[in-house]
């Protein structure tokens, strides 16, 4: 029995008529005698008489439109929230982020996103890398934005842009009134790090390296705030991307110095699940954060799923590492 012929049902004894009942269900006048009989022939009994005229319903198919005005509310209410709920999912983002990619480096696109499609809920978790990765891999988020990214075959990855690293100095210190630093003139000096398992740090070490810089580690953390604030008590020297001391080079507690050569860069980048087909409200937030990036259509998320495969980018690795200096709401520095 189809909750459809209950509604039809239901709808010729309110309207006291079949051919409106017909013309309100998009069906033919016959049809909802059919389905009146179909009932009556199920139930066993008779529902309507229609010898008499107008018809008139009997006292069991009035018990039984009692019921069926429930069961038919009851799912319509039904559809209604289930369409509710799809609409809202389609329309709610949540991002994981790392921490040392700040609100405020995505709250102008984001104001832009949301000033184009008002009825979005987007959602940004600032965590740990690791957890970056875990939570897109278990569908607790729909993107995360890392750094240095790993490829996998749960997980596309997709460019985003490249942050300029450079040396960064208390204003009191020798170099601060520089324009520029040559690596080479940090041999000896005290270097505040972050930790010896992220990737950012192993950058920075393999560029010492390969200039033969040899740097005194001071401390160590995976914490921004805690970086940024041992160099400004002239605890060292460090080495971060530009946008992360903005605010302090503002303010004039803190130096950036470009580096000599070839510049050090941080690549950040976008990942989600590869079997799970993105929803339009977060490709038009990708879009949007490849296009302040300047990246070009042809590097958009839709295109860059499209034309990625597993076998193109998964290179066997299993480890994930990723720049993860804690922000502000994390106080607490985890040491090496």
């Amino acid at each position: 029995m189809h909750i459809r012929s209950l509604k039809i049902y239901c709808d010729i004894v309110r309207l006291r008529s079949f051919s409106k009942a017909a013309e309100l269900n998009d069906i033919s006048q016959s049809n909802t005698s059919q389905v009146v009989h179909g009932l009556e022939e199920h139930l066993g009994v008779q529902l309507i008489d229609r010898s008499k005229r107008p018809f008139v319903v009997t006292a069991e198919g009035e018990h039984f439109v009692e019921g069926c005005r429930g069961i038919v509310k009851r799912y319509e209410d039904l559809e209604q929230e289930v369409r509710t709920l799809h609409d809202a999912m389609a329309t709610r983002l949540k991002v994981a982020s790392i921490y040392s990619v700040g609100f405020t480096q995505v709250s102008q696109c984001l104001q832009q996103f949301l000033a184009k499609y008002p009825q979005a809920d987007v959602r940004f978790e600032y965590l740990h890398p690791e957890r970056v990765y875990e939570v897109v891999e278990a569908e607790e988020a729909d993107l995360g934005i890392v750094s240095y990214p790993t490829r996998s075959r749960q997980l596309q990855v997709l460019p985003w842009r490249e942050e300029t690293m450079v040396v960064v100095v208390p204003p009191n210190h020798r170099l601060a009134h520089q324009r520029q630093v040559d690596l080479e003139q940090l041999d000896g000096e005290a270097f505040v790090a972050p930790n010896a398992d992220l990737k950012i740090r192993q950058a920075i070490d393999a560029e010492f390296a390969r200039r033969k810089v040899e740097v005194r580690i001071a401390s160590q953390f995976d914490n921004l705030e805690i970086i940024k604030r041992f160099i400004e008590t002239g605890s060292g020297v460090g080495i971060l991307p530009t946008t992360i001391i903005d605010r302090e080079v503002a303010i004039g507690t803190l130096v950036g110095l470009p580096i000599v050569g070839e510049p050090l860069k941080r690549p950040l980048a976008l990942v989600h699940r590869r079997d799970r087909e993105l929803s339009e409200t977060a490709q038009r937030f990708i879009e949007l954060l490849q296009r302040h990036a300047g990246l070009a259509p042809k590097d958009s998320a839709t295109s860059s799923a499209a034309e990625s495969t597993p076998e193109d980018d998964f290179n066997g690795e299993t480890t994930r590492e990723a720049d993860s200096f804690g922000a502000a709401a994390s106080k607490r520095p985890v040491l090496a």
